[in-house]
């Protein structure tokens, strides 16, 4: 789930493409590393949907975490950010900013559509259009060094869209689910500013100014923010379990149309800005992939455990399908994996 790192993602890859470009002969174990990422990640969420399913009644009561636990991952999200980081969007501002309104444009407007198309009822279709106002998804770094795209700009346009997800996220939502359903769009706000601008910004100072421990940490967080985004899939589900049976077929078709849309007009957008195909790569995984995690506790917040089921199943669908059409993608031309950007530094 998610441009966050809050899966396996920027820090996943960080390690292994750093070293990757200082030496060629460590490029596979950094493909090896993001493989397994990318991989292990939807298998513990689908996992802990299984079991929040099985035995909902032992999990019910864990709903007031799920911020909280945003917190954690997006914390981790914040280690992971350096200056090279914030370099790269000022070295590029036109193919960030190109990906920041394609996000914000694409994603939410998708939801709209698709909600209304299949005339979802209306807490399903406020949970839809939540996910597309979403921020860029955590493992979009991972997915696009794997398709061999440009992945400094991967990391460029999720940083952003994340920080500017408390200015843009609340009023998107207000405008296109206030017909669904009550939206308190300064509540909303608040809520991520809490849960994820202090976070981030907090992880990001704690790696400015212990950068050499939490190097040695690097290769552990994404796991612990897999496991984090697995308590919340696990909560969410367990909340709903009870529609789930009832709503399943069309909350998965939602998901599919949204992310499969997302993904083709994400790619489309960079080659009709004529960005080149290992950028247009990246453009199609930071449109198509969602913070889901994000979504996930403000519909749990603000809306009800049945409005968060879309955000439970696109944080399992979009990981899969990203890693497919990753592993699609590599076979055509591009950047060659040992030659790819670090997910945290620009390309040279």
């Amino acid at each position: 789930m998610p441009n966050e790192r809050t899966s396996p993602d920027s820090a996943a890859v960080q390690d292994g493409t750093n070293a990757a470009s200082a030496d060629p002969a460590a490029a596979p174990a950094a493909d090896r590393t993001a493989r397994l990422a990318v991989t292990a990640f939807p298998l513990l969420v689908l996992a802990a949907g299984g079991v929040g399913l099985a035995a909902p009644s032992h999990f019910t009561g864990w709903a007031p975490a799920v911020p909280y636990l945003l917190g954690v991952v997006m914390f981790a999200m914040g280690l992971t950010l350096t200056p090279a980081d914030f370099h790269a969007v000022a070295k590029r501002p036109w193919a960030v900013g190109l990906g920041l309104v394609a996000h914000y444009v694409i994603m939410p407007g998708l939801g709209w559509l698709i909600a209304t198309a299949l005339d979802l009822p209306p807490q399903l279709a406020a949970g839809v259009i939540l996910v597309g106002c979403a921020p860029s998804g955590t493992a979009s770094n991972v997915v696009t060094y794997l398709a061999r795209g440009d992945v400094a700009l991967s990391v460029s346009v999720a940083t952003v869209s994340t920080l500017v997800a408390p200015l843009v996220t609340p009023p998107l939502t207000l405008l296109l689910a206030d017909r669904f359903l009550d939206v308190d769009a300064g509540a909303m706000l608040v809520d991520i500013l809490k849960t994820v601008l202090v976070p981030v910004v907090g992880g990001a100072l704690v790696r400015l100014l212990a950068g050499r421990h939490v190097d040695r940490v690097l290769r552990v967080l994404p796991w612990v923010s897999a496991l984090t985004i697995s308590m919340i899939v696990l909560t969410v589900v367990s909340g709903s379990a009870a529609r789930i049976k009832d709503a399943a077929g069309l909350v998965l078709l939602a998901v599919v149309l949204h992310n499969g849309l997302g993904l083709a007009l994400g790619y489309a957008s960079g080659r009709l800005a004529r960005l080149g195909r290992p950028a247009s790569r990246a453009m199609a995984f930071e449109v198509g992939m969602q913070n889901s995690g994000l979504a996930a506790s403000l519909a749990t917040t603000h809306f009800s455990a049945a409005a968060a089921l879309p955000a439970a199943v696109f944080s399992v669908w979009h990981n899969v399908s990203g890693a497919g059409v990753a592993a699609w993608m590599s076979r055509g031309r591009g950047v060659p994996l040992r030659e790819a950007s670090s997910p945290t530094r620009p390309s040279p």
